[in-house]
């Protein structure tokens, strides 16, 4: 002992150096300096509480968290909770230890200002909400200093997340947006609330407190101004994507990747936003954008909900790009950390449909609505559409009559009705209606939607013949409003065919036609500009009156039409032929061509060579072949009229004569070679 003693008495010169040196690097920011120093006191006194502390305090300056925490470790004995309680619970926050974190301050025996503000933050982080805003009101509450401004920013951020997150609307608590950082967290609040067309005018006046808080430190650059407004941009793409505004959304998006922002949780929701809008489209796209959702520390930058819907759309994408093994991998992984969320099993069975394996789809989601009832209508609903999708539309019908819950509202009712029509089955339709007006009679009578089903179901009865069956539906409506005339005239017409008795008493109560009448000037409306009808006398009065008026000479002569032109060998004083129009086939005088007569016509010599070439050449059949045309003075031309128009019948008209000679036959043939040349 003595001798330590005198070392320690012997180095006290040294240490206290050692101390000046450490207190003028610690006030320069100079902490690796001081840290050296640290370390050359803790040779000669090896458990000095305060030399281990500044230590700490130094490491994490430097940013050695794990050192720190070792350093912590390693001297339980003489660091305390009650010394280092703060100095180690930030080293777990660092570490993103924040269990851990948590246990260490509510450890502590005392819970000072430091370690509220240290708890707020790992309460928000662990997403216990509710708690944190607690915490921070009681801190603003309590504590006067110049973090007032950073705790209001926090409380803020707490509120949106409630909004956000969990839907809750916090009370007012008076937080005015006089920084950006504060306009930011209220538009984000808006957003929770689905006011998105006045959380976009908040981050419009978020961008410009940016803009001008930024633009007053000389330091700071353009390039350095569009970082820091690259969030408060993603939050107005996000806007325009659930207005329906996708280009807009999608190049502010482009514009942030653009820019490569140093923080890792932004470019993964933007890449995730830009995924959801390219769906089964430019899949190429979303391959790379997904990538910058895997970045290191992704994790520990978002709430549990934005990991989880990245996750859900890496599945989708990998269903969309027919990495079938990948998405059963990935929807696997998803549906075992959360077994009760729905959409990791609406993506396998989405899957195995687009694989047709139809009945195991339908087994899993079957089996999944037994084991979770809380989803069953959901399920059903996507079972029943999967039916649809293979023509099953009586199964899908079945499906959704059994999800009690929605057999009255007026959706499924329509879809009911419609399938079943579809299928011809009217009464199951009708059995629906019924279904559901007892609903309302029972829960909602003479509600708007109770009237409106009944009015449905009858118009769906009259249209389908049954009268009978519509007449108690009709009845009660008119009785709901006795003044509705189309209704009773509804009534009126079904009862015809089965009460005509009852038909007439209820006709009584239709109003007279005087007070139908419209008081209307039917003469002034008919004469007017606007008229698009006007009787046939009415137009000749009036067609009479105007020629008195205006005289014989103003009235316009009407043209007179001209008679179409005959053909020049038309003889006017023979019938035309009532067939004429009609191909030779189709007439019926048309007794087809005699046997032979194409043999005579066509010889067997070379190609386009025809008999009747070969008669004209023969000067042996001369003399007797008759002549192709009268010659004059010959006695065929002095023939009775009688005999020209009996002959004139049996000759074929030249239009179906078919050209005689073989310069035709050539024509015909070039033709031909020319519409199928290989020139062409």
């Amino acid at each position: 002992m003595a001798s330590g003693s005198s070392s320690s008495g012997g180095g006290g010169g040294s240490v206290a150096t050692l101390w000046n040196d450490v207190n003028r690097a610690g006030q320069n920011g100079d902490f690796t300096r001081a840290l050296k120093s640290i370390n050359r006191i803790l040779q000669v006194t090896k458990d000095d509480v305060t030399a281990l502390h500044c230590k700490v305090v130094c490491l994490i300056q430097t940013g050695s968290f794990k050192e720190a925490l070792n350093v912590i470790h390693s001297h339980t004995k003489v660091l305390t909770s009650d010394v280092i309680a703060f100095e180690k619970a930030y080293c777990e926050y660092r570490l993103n230890r924040i269990e851990n974190a948590q246990k260490t301050i509510e450890s502590a025996s005392k819970q000072t200002d430091k370690l509220k503000e240290l708890y707020g933050q790992v309460l928000y982080r662990l997403e216990r909400y509710d708690e944190c805003l607690a915490v921070y009101r009681d801190l603003i509450r309590n504590s006067q200093d110049d973090y007032e401004e950073e705790r209001k920013t926090n409380l803020s951020a707490v509120v949106a997340a409630l909004s956000t997150w969990e839907g809750v609307l916090s009370e007012d608590l008076g937080l005015q947006d006089f920084t950006y950082e504060l306009c930011y967290n209220a538009a984000c609040t808006l957003i929770g609330q689905g006011k998105l067309s006045e959380a976009m005018k908040k981050l419009q006046q978020a961008e410009e407190l940016c803009r001008q808080s930024l633009s007053e430190d000389s330091d700071v650059t353009e390039e350095d101004i569009d970082a820091e407004l690259a969030i408060i941009h993603g939050q107005m793409a996000y806007i325009m994507q659930h207005q329906g505004r996708t280009e807009e959304a999608l190049q502010l998006y482009n514009q942030i990747i653009k820019l490569k922002p140093t923080d890792v949780g932004l470019l993964a929701v933007v890449a995730n936003n830009t995924i959801t809008i390219n769906k089964d489209q430019n899949v190429f796209d979303s391959k790379k954008k997904v990538k910058l959702t895997n970045a290191d520390g992704v994790e520990h930058k978002l709430s549990k909900k934005q990991i989880q819907a990245i996750e859900f759309n890496k599945a989708l994408l990998a269903m969309y790009t027919n990495q079938a093994d990948q998405c059963r991998k990935l929807s696997g992984g998803l549906q075992s950390q959360n077994p009760e969320h729905l959409l990791p099993v609406l993506i396998q069975a989405a899957q195995l449909f687009r694989e047709k394996q139809h009945s195991k789809a339908i087994d899993l989601l079957q089996d999944f609505s037994e084991q979770y009832p809380a989803h069953a209508a959901e399920i059903k609903l996507t079972m029943a559409q999967l039916e649809i999708a293979q023509g099953k539309v009586s199964k899908a019908c079945m499906i959704l009559r059994s999800i009690k819950e929605l057999e009255h509202m007026l959706g499924m009712v329509s879809a009911l009705v419609t399938m079943y029509s579809h299928e011809e089955d009217i009464d199951s339709a009708i059995e629906v209606f019924t279904q559901a007006i007892q609903w309302y009679q029972e829960h909602q009578r003479s509600s708007p939607a109770h009237l409106s089903l009944i009015q449905e179901a009858a118009n769906f009865k009259l249209k389908h013949g049954r009268k009978k069956e519509a007449i108690s539906d009709l009845e009660q409506l008119w009785k709901q409003n006795p003044k509705d005339i189309h209704t009773l005239a509804q009534l009126i017409s079904a009862y015809s065919l089965v009460d005509p008795e009852k038909a007439k008493v209820l006709s009584k109560h239709l109003p007279s036609s005087d007070s139908m009448s419209l008081k209307v000037d039917v003469d002034a409306l008919e004469n007017s500009a606007g008229a698009t009808f006007v009787r046939k006398k009415a137009g000749k009065l009036a067609g009479e009156n105007q020629q008195n008026e205006k005289g014989q000479g103003d009235v316009k002569k009407k043209k007179k039409k001209k008679k179409g032109k005959l053909p020049k060998n038309c003889d006017p004083k023979v019938t035309p032929d009532a067939e004429r129009w009609l191909p030779m086939r189709e007439r019926s005088y048309y007794r087809g061509r005699k046997k032979g007569k194409k043999k005579d016509q066509i010889g067997k010599g070379t190609q386009g060579a025809t008999t009747a070439v070969a008669a004209e050449l023969d000067a042996s059949k001369t003399a007797s072949s008759p002549p192709t045309s009268p010659r004059p003075g010959s006695a065929a031309a002095v023939t009775s009229s009688a005999a020209a128009s009996t002959a004139a019948s049996n000759v074929i008209p030249p239009r179906h004569q078919k050209p005689v000679g073989t310069g035709g036959t050539k024509k015909k043939q070039q033709q031909k070679k020319r519409k199928g040349g290989k020139g062409w």
